[in-house]
């Protein structure tokens, strides 16, 4: 999982004789017009990777048939496990623009070959949550379960966004592979096709509450919403009798406002409100927004598509460069893509962050914390219904300006840079 340019160059140190250790960091070059915040992800998976890292034979064979490496290089790969360092913030912070998330000192070769692995890991993470985190601000406590395994671009980003989603405040997913991989909780309810499959909703509703009696979800818009509602108001007392719980019905299509007011008013009249209405259908955080300030009486939502592809704000400019090596701070100044120079520290006030060298005495609390040292890890990996509470607690308490949702904060998050380190990036590109 690395692009040939950094096995290239990994060669090239090689024959080179460049061996010393050497710094990488990883940030986010710019937030996207609809972002006021990140809430960093991945990382988890990311040291998972460090630990395992190996090229086995197989790996080496093919390397071989591509005629471009040293014999001496491919034997050296051979043995190669991950010796470095790496300090990076926890999941679940918020984060901004250009603040180092994660940072690698590592013996070059080593530290060249984790690019395209860290970048994706951690990029995709942070984006998706990022994403999950509005859906959180807009359902205003209302629980929201993701739904956009079918529409995510790939096995492994269905899975890596559902764990994101469930750090950023997801109750649940409905991708069985998430649950059995990372422990998160699995929901689901049926779909269209099982109700076309019976001769009408009352035998699809009938024969599906007494398949799962504990805990019955329906979809009840295959036809006519209403109507669904109507067969679930005349069958669900009964079904209660013989100790089978409704527990809800879903909406998927249609005007889920006035459809949510008329099924409730069936559901309350028929004496059970105890029956929640679940919502999904094209729903993202604008949508649930408009929702709720409607009034619609939605106790859940399901989202898709919206979610698993952040698709206002599909990517990020996430970027991974060489900061320092054994020469001291190096900086890049190509116009538009200059990186600050040196090891870095991020420092967070009350009132903004600072970014500085990390051994520079600034006020605020350094987010950057030593995660591996030597290749190992420095602490076990904290439980993902921990990292959890820890975002949902850190989206709850930001100030309302970064909480919005229709449009950038006015006054965005303040991230300054320290005196010593903008003096550092000036002489090196004055250099240049």
């Amino acid at each position: 999982m690395t692009d040939l340019y950094e096995l290239t160059m990994a060669d090239a140190y090689f024959r080179e004789g460049m061996t010393e250790p050497a710094t990488f960091e990883l940030w986010v070059r710019h937030l996207a017009a609809e972002r006021n915040f990140l809430l960093a992800a991945g990382l988890e998976d990311a040291l998972d990777f460090l630990e395992d890292l190996r090229f086995d034979e197989r790996a080496i064979a093919y390397l071989e048939t591509l005629d471009r490496f040293s014999t001496g290089f491919l034997d050296h790969l051979r043995d190669l496990r991950f010796e470095g360092d790496v300090w990076a913030v926890p999941e679940a912070t918020v984060v901004f623009a250009a603040e180092p998330i994660l940072r690698v000192t590592a013996p070059l070769i080593q530290a060249q070959i984790l690019e395209t692995f860290l970048l994706n890991a951690v990029g995709l993470q942070t984006l998706i949550a990022s994403k999950a985190a509005r859906v959180h601000i807009a359902a205003a406590g209302h629980d929201f379960v993701d739904f956009g395994a079918r529409r995510s671009h790939g096995a492994d980003a269905a899975l890596k966004g559902a764990r994101a989603a469930y750090i950023a405040g997801a109750s649940a997913t409905s991708l069985v592979a998430a649950g059995f991989h990372y422990g998160i909780p699995v929901a689901g309810t049926m779909a269209h096709s099982y109700v076309l499959a019976h001769d009408d909703e009352r035998a699809a509703f009938d024969a599906f509450a007494r398949a799962f009696p504990n805990d019955a979800v329906l979809l009840i818009d295959t036809y006519d919403t209403v109507e669904g509602a109507r067969i679930v108001a005349e069958i669900a007392p009964r079904l209660g009798e013989e100790g089978i719980t409704v527990s809800a019905v879903r909406l998927d299509s249609g005007d889920l406002a006035a459809l949510a007011r008329e099924v409730r008013h069936v559901l309350d009249t028929a004496g059970l409100a105890a029956i929640r209405i679940l919502a999904s259908g094209g729903l993202d955080e604008h949508r649930i927004t408009e929702l709720l300030a409607a009034g619609a009486p939605i106790d859940g939502f399901g989202v898709g598509t919206s979610m698993m592809t952040s698709s206002d704000a599909p990517s990020l400019d996430v970027i991974y460069k060489l900061v320092h090596d054994s020469a001291g701070p190096v900086m890049k100044t190509s116009p538009g893509k200059a990186n600050l120079p040196g090891i870095k520290q991020v420092f967070r006030k009350g009132d903004g962050d600072v970014i500085a060298l990390e051994d520079e005495p600034i006020e605020g609390r350094p987010l950057l914390t030593q995660v591996v040292a030597g290749g190992r890890r420095t602490r076990t990996s904290p439980a993902l219904a921990s990292i959890r509470d820890s975002a949902i607690a850190a989206i709850d308490a930001l100030p309302t300006e970064l909480r919005r949702l229709d449009g950038p904060a006015e006054p965005p998050w303040r991230v300054d840079r320290s005196t010593r380190l903008q003096t550092l990036a000036d002489e090196l590109s004055s250099q240049h």
